[in-house]
């Protein structure tokens, strides 16, 4: 039986993982986590964030993922998209899930990322 997701794996080209690092940890504010020596040769790296984690690994013929993307979601979303805005990524809205508010942005490859909080919409008066 599934009790969970472990983590989300993103593909990304050869020799970006200092953007990447920037990325994922000063941008969305995750914390790297060393990958083991053995999977640390193959480049990439992973990132987490409480439960969650997400892995870069490194593809030759990589394309980035314009469709398929993880849905993460955050607490206090305006301010989580402040917080991308101001370090120069782009947040763009989404308003189409309903009981949600959600944006997508992308990372320094091009991987699109679903950012996304349950919302109550306003009583009608």
């Amino acid at each position: 039986m599934l009790s969970a997701v472990d983590h989300v794996q993103l593909a990304a080209p050869p020799g970006s993982e200092d953007r990447l690092r920037a990325y994922y940890t000063h941008v969305l504010g995750m914390t790297e986590v060393p990958k083991p020596p053995l999977l640390a040769a193959r480049g990439g790296c992973w990132f987490a964030a409480g439960p969650v984690q997400l892995h870069l690994g490194v593809e030759d013929d990589f394309r980035p993922a314009r469709k398929a993307h993880p849905g993460l979601r955050v607490t206090g979303i305006e301010a989580y998209a402040r917080r991308l805005r101001e370090r120069g990524a782009e947040v763009v809205w989404d308003h189409d899930l309903p009981g949600h508010r959600r944006f997508y942005s992308e990372d320094p490859v091009g991987n699109r990322i679903e950012f996304l909080e349950e919302h109550s919409p306003e009583p009608l008066t």
